[in-house]
């Protein structure tokens, strides 16, 4: 009893009691505060918990994790965003179990009471129970892990000046990506222009020629949700700067520096980037039966199956129809236009009137693979090249959060295309208490 009683915060959530409704939102991700949004004129508290006091504008992380970009240009602080809107409340905190049954989340901060529950935690990286890889290799879901990644490769440069072993040198030189798919596409290009513009520079007593830059996938081709004509494209552009592409091929162990593959073939390697594959970022506390493949099963107006007051959208949310029998494709449009019919419904939820069901309407898929390279699929048109590029870049700059962070991202951008350089280039560390 007495640890139970250590371990419970010494405050509370400290939420106004008006009588109003409690709108909770789990997660500010694009679907979280895209929901936030929608409800901004409800008669409403609406409530967002999230672990961290910012947004985090995920497809540009691994820019973050080349240097490309500074952190703080692709964040936003929720506070910020919505310190206009009147029925807004946010409390930073973790969730660590929902209590259906008493309306309450059971929070680091304390409990927290709500009348309507939207879960919209996003997905975390799925590792397919391989345990040397959840150890081991590197994910980028987050900007400490992206931060982490520019930290590794920046360390393992500095080390390999140091040692005289040959092969202890190329395994600090070289890195795999393991996952074919947009993010593993796009971390590949990056890592070719860190090479061969500035870790060339940077380090001229190395022979970064001999630095290898491999993508492995168990798929047959890249961006396997694409097109065929997007993935010819990536490949080829891939091919063409010597980038090691091993399909068809399935990772086995990791100990830190030898990655084994099923074939027998062995890579070293000290830097492992996981790309390979997210499942949802689940909450303690529901039934067993409503969660399919790492998803929350909802019905078509994103209510969750058996609860009559909780709601999922986004990645965690899995809707299956005949169109989408695995759910929707876990993408930030999906969340979005969720969060937008879901917002929609909330009033008809209060008034007690006929929802609206989900429909996604698919707005496309693009994939940077580096300078003036790009792969775009919209409504069956099939584009790449410079012009691809330039759509992928205006379609992320105006998807920022933030006229700061916009101006940010383009100034960089626009510095980094005309120089050929990355002044980000920083290995920053907490201090060690």
């Amino acid at each position: 009893m007495e640890n139970d009683q250590a371990t419970q915060p010494n405050f509370s959530v400290n939420l106004p009691n008006t009588g109003k409704p409690k709108i909770v939102i789990i997660g500010g991700g694009f679907g979280g505060i895209e929901l936030v949004r929608k409800l901004s004129h409800l008669d409403a508290h609406v409530i967002l918990v999230d672990k961290n006091n910012h947004h985090t504008f995920q497809p540009l992380l691994y820019q973050v994790a080349t240097a490309g970009l500074e952190a703080e240009s692709i964040v936003y602080p929720f506070r910020k965003i919505f310190q206009k809107q009147k029925n807004f409340i946010f409390r930073m905190a973790e969730v660590l179990e929902i209590v259906p049954e008493q309306n309450n989340l059971k929070t680091t901060i304390g409990d927290l009471a709500y009348d309507y529950l939207v879960i919209a935690a996003g997905s975390q990286s799925n590792y397919f129970g391989m345990k040397d890889f959840k150890e081991g290799a590197l994910a980028m879901k987050s900007v400490p892990e992206a931060v982490a990644i520019r930290n590794l490769i920046l360390e393992n440069m500095e080390k390999a000046l140091l040692v005289k072993n040959k092969e202890d040198r190329q395994a600090l030189m070289n890195i795999v990506v393991i996952g074919g798919g947009s993010t593993g596409v796009e971390m590949a290009g990056a890592l070719i222009e860190l090479k061969m513009h500035v870790l060339t520079k940077d380090y001229p007593e190395l022979d970064i020629a001999s630095m290898q830059i491999y993508v492995v996938d168990m798929e047959d081709r890249l961006l396997r949700t694409m097109t065929p004509h997007a993935s010819f494209h990536a490949e080829k552009f891939l091919n063409n700067f010597d980038v090691n592409l091993w399909l068809k091929t399935k990772v086995v162990s990791y100990d830190g520096k030898v990655l084994t593959l099923a074939n027998g073939k062995k890579i070293f390697t000290e830097t492992v980037i996981w790309a390979a594959g997210v499942t949802g970022a689940l909450v303690n506390g529901l039934a067993a039966a409503e969660i399919v493949n790492g998803r929350i099963k909802v019905d078509p107006f994103n209510k969750v199956h058996g609860y009559p007051n909780i709601y999922a959208i986004g990645d965690i949310a899995g809707l299956t129809t005949e169109a989408t029998p695995q759910g929707h494709p876990m993408l930030a449009p999906v969340a979005i236009q969720q969060a937008k019919n879901l917002g929609n419904n909330f009033n008809k939820i209060i008034a007690q009137q006929p929802l609206n069901p989900f429909v996604y309407k698919n707005p496309g898929v693009m994939a940077t693979i580096g300078r003036n390279h790009a792969v775009v699929d919209i409504n069956g048109l099939k584009f790449h090249g410079l012009f691809a590029w330039l759509t992928w870049l205006f379609i992320h700059l105006i998807a920022l959060v933030g006229f700061r962070n916009r101006l940010i991202v383009f100034i960089n951008w626009a510095w980094n295309y005309f120089s050929y350089d990355r002044s980000l280039r920083l290995i920053m560390k907490p201090p060690q208490k």
